[in-house]
């Protein structure tokens, strides 16, 4: 189970006419702990930010999921409610869950919530979509995982193109052969 914390940040940020301003900027964390998700604020935020910077408070999120998609300029924030049956009871109760999405839009983030979601096996409803205050999502590593750096790719990667390359060079082997009978 994922544990989502926010953390917010402090720091001084040049505008764009070369103002020097204060500004708070706030990140979601996955992590086992305060103490970890403030330590995984200072280290990714530690090499973006030249200067000084304070990690002004760190709270955990009623955050259950986060839906991250290429190509979202802004994390919304969707309520999400459905009904399940308490089996004591045999009443039913009603479920809200918090989940943050990755979308340029409301409309593509209501989009996406629904193509995230359309496994569930109970009917939900999504009766609020905002803009969120998030500007990135840090997820959990496990202690002596690398975080692999964007411009590397992973040696498995390289190893699977070139398999695929072999094979479609097999292929057009045996295409040729067979146009020489």
């Amino acid at each position: 189970m994922q544990n989502w914390f926010t953390c917010k940040v402090k720091y001084q940020k040049e505008d764009e006419h070369g103002r020097v301003k204060n500004v708070t900027e706030t990140y979601l964390a996955d992590a086992l702990s305060f103490t970890e998700a403030e330590a995984k604020i200072y280290d990714e935020i530690g090499q973006r930010v030249m200067g000084e910077f304070q990690v002004t408070s760190i709270a955990k999120s009623k955050i259950v999921d986060v839906f991250e998609y290429t190509g979202g300029d802004v994390f919304y924030q969707a309520k999400i409610s459905y009904m399940v049956g308490d089996a004591d009871s045999g009443k039913e109760k009603k479920v809200t869950n918090l989940m943050i999405v990755h979308a340029n839009d409301i409309q593509t983030a209501w989009e996406r919530i629904h193509e995230s979601l359309n496994n569930m096996l109970v009917t939900f409803v999504v009766p609020e979509i905002k803009e969120s205050l998030i500007l990135e999502v840090f997820h959990h590593t496990k202690s002596g995982e690398e975080k692999i750096p964007d411009h590397l790719t992973p040696v498995a990667a390289l190893e699977t193109e070139e398999e695929e390359e072999e094979v479609a060079a097999a292929e057009t082997d045996e295409d040729e052969d067979e146009q020489d009978v």
